[in-house]
């Protein structure tokens, strides 16, 4: 067996690093191969401008798989919401480990909660999916949009300019801040973003060899459920950064995976506008996972989805949270 350490690439940022962290460990525990990870910087990380202006979430994805197919790495890792869901050539997607929480957390000032925030409170994020489904929940509070990395956003809040920030569960426990949590999200009142909570991990599709290495660290369940949430995001047509949700998950004792999805807009796009609600559910057998998403997005698409989406600006950042 190759005893030269496997080069992991990554992005540049805490948590990026960390999760990669854990990647890597879980890699040297279920095949002994030591691995190395190389940080690699992105176009997100060091642009200020919104990431519809930049080529949107893709840009978090597109320097590491350069990196990969220069081979400067042998792999890397990605927040699984940040991937186009088109196909990457000369790429192959090697590994879903197990999904972290999938669910959005509020972080308060004080550790005050969504209902107990004043009218008018300011709440930080950059993702239109979060902020749709808040005016939902609160149609009184603000949204503002910001960019940064969790740290960022977190320092807004400590420091007054901001009364909360909406930020993924997974991605506070990744750099040790689930303290600061006041309230966490069920996905019944804030369906999380597809895929939010699982890492992917990327190989040169030629590596014949580091493909099935990291089929040990697959995890077939995880797998499923994003195929299902990804597969309707494609259908969909829409981007990383556009209002929907949607979360996949399975039935216990069974093979049966549930998909509940959502789509959120206003149709004339004026501020006053009342937040307009497109919400599907359904259920197949994992191995039809991809269908299930597909079948739901076209029952979506048929009611107006597609006009919501439109309507929308999505100039957010779901997946730098």
């Amino acid at each position: 067996m190759n005893s030269e350490p496997l080069r992991l690439g990554s992005r540049r940022s805490p948590m990026a690093i960390t999760q990669s962290g854990n990647v890597a460990r879980l890699i040297t525990e279920r095949t002994g191969r030591q691995v190395e990870i190389v940080g690699v910087t992105t176009l997100g990380d060091v642009s200020r401008e919104q990431l519809a202006q930049i080529g949107g979430t893709g840009v978090f994805v597109s320097a590491l798989r350069e990196s990969l197919l220069r081979g400067e790495v042998d792999l890397a890792v990605h927040s699984l919401k940040d991937l186009p869901t088109g196909i990457a050539p000369g790429i192959t997607l090697a590994a879903i480990p197990p999904r972290d929480d999938p669910r959005d957390a509020l972080v308060g000032r004080d550790g005050v909660k969504l209902a107990d925030l004043l009218p008018g409170a300011h709440i930080g994020t950059g993702s239109p999916r979060r902020a749709a489904q808040l005016s939902v929940l609160r149609s009184d509070v603000t949204c503002v949009p910001i960019r940064g990395n969790a740290n960022t956003r977190l320092a807004k809040v400590q420091e007054g300019e901001l009364d909360a920030v909406v930020l993924a569960y997974a991605g506070l426990a990744r750099i040790g801040h689930t303290d600061l949590v006041s309230e966490i999200f069920e996905p019944d009142d804030m369906v999380p973003a597809p895929g939010q909570g699982a890492l992917a991990v990327e190989c040169r599709a030629d590596d014949a060899e580091l493909t099935a290495l990291l089929a040990t660290i697959d995890h077939s369940a995880t797998r499923a459920a994003v195929t299902a949430e990804r597969s309707l995001l494609a259908a969909l047509e829409a981007g990383c950064s556009a209002p929907v949700g949607a979360y996949a998950v399975g039935q216990a004792g069974t093979d049966r995976l549930h998909l509940d999805a959502i789509v959120l807009g206003m149709l004339d796009g004026s501020a006053a506008s009342a937040t307009m609600v497109i919400r599907e559910r359904g259920q197949a057998s994992a191995a039809d996972a991809a269908r299930l998403g597909r079948e739901l997005a076209a029952r979506m698409l048929a009611l107006g989805a597609g006009d919501l989406m439109r309507a929308e600006n999505t100039d957010g950042d779901e997946a730098h949270d």
